[in-house]
């Protein structure tokens, strides 16, 4: 009697654990969403924002850490002045930061 009822039991609970189940994964896809992949989409469209607005001029950082000025702009790269004669091609996708500008009495840390 009591093998007969452990077999009921068991014939019964995944029909009965199955709401739960998928609540659980449910839930796991929506923090996921909200943790990581959320965040990343909005970091990548600031990104993107940011390189459509920069203009000649513009002091800016790469990936790589070199700093310089915008000289000239094309579609996917531009060209930094990074010293005084010395200028550079770069990857437009390989800005990491644009600087504020400063003013004409301020000097750089």
């Amino acid at each position: 009697m009591l093998n007969l009822f452990a077999i009921a039991l068991q014939a019964a609970s995944p029909a009965r654990g199955l709401l739960p189940n998928i609540i659980m994964i449910g839930g796991m896809v929506a923090i996921f969403w909200f943790v990581l992949l959320r965040p990343q989409r909005k970091m990548r469209q600031q990104h993107e924002q940011m390189l459509t607005t920069l203009k000649k001029g513009d002091e800016i950082m790469t990936d790589g850490g070199i700093i310089g000025q915008v000289v000239h702009l094309a579609e996917d790269r531009l060209t930094l002045k990074t010293a005084e004669n010395t200028r550079i091609v770069v990857a437009r996708q390989k800005i990491a930061k644009v600087y504020p500008p400063t003013a004409a009495g301020e000097t750089k840390a």
